[in-house]
């Protein structure tokens, strides 16, 4: 993967940039990913959010590597429910979804359809194959893990450890609970 990624919404008006390499690159097969996803995409001229077996892609990457470059007053967060720990992060301006970001979290959950197909890091595992209606129906291209695994864990420890222990705050104008 580049050294620094560009990214954007589907208008343009939200820029990012993702800086080294991610954390990990992941398909996300649970419950809240394929809500969320379903209630994303059906938003007017958002994109697809979720593949054919109702996974998201998330490149995963550490907060202090990603940057708002423009159209930071575009965020908007959506919230499953009101007393949820995590928020998905989506450009105002197109309905494009940006991140999802944990509370407390150190990384970023960067949808993976901001990346041109040419450009998008492979994907490295699924995840939470256990809330799919019928997780048979996956391809054995990566690991098909239940939950989450020690390695993924590691990880995400590793990277925390990298950052010294610290979670940047993400500021976002809107928060609306679905």
């Amino acid at each position: 993967m580049a050294s620094h990624q560009s990214l954007a919404c589907a208008c343009g008006q939200v820029r990012l940039t993702a800086t080294g390499s991610p954390i990990a690159t992941v398909e996300c097969c649970c419950d809240s990913c394929r809500k969320a996803g379903a209630m994303l995409q059906s938003m007017p001229r958002a994109p697809a959010v979720l593949g054919p077996h109702g996974q998201t892609l998330f490149v995963m990457q550490r907060k202090d590597r990603v940057s708002i470059d423009a159209g930071h007053a575009m965020l908007r967060a959506l919230r499953l429910s009101s007393r949820g720990g995590s928020r998905r992060v989506v450009a105002g301006c197109c309905n494009t979804p940006l991140f999802l970001e944990f509370s407390g979290g150190h990384w970023l959950s960067l949808y993976g359809l901001l990346w041109p197909a040419s450009a998008r890091p492979a994907v490295e595992m699924r995840t939470m194959i256990s809330d799919l209606p019928d997780a048979s129906v996956l391809p054995d291209d990566v690991p098909n893990l239940e939950t989450r695994s020690l390695r993924f864990y590691a990880r995400l420890m590793k990277a925390w450890v990298a950052m010294g222990f610290r979670s940047p705050r993400i500021e976002v104008a809107g928060d609306t609970h679905v």
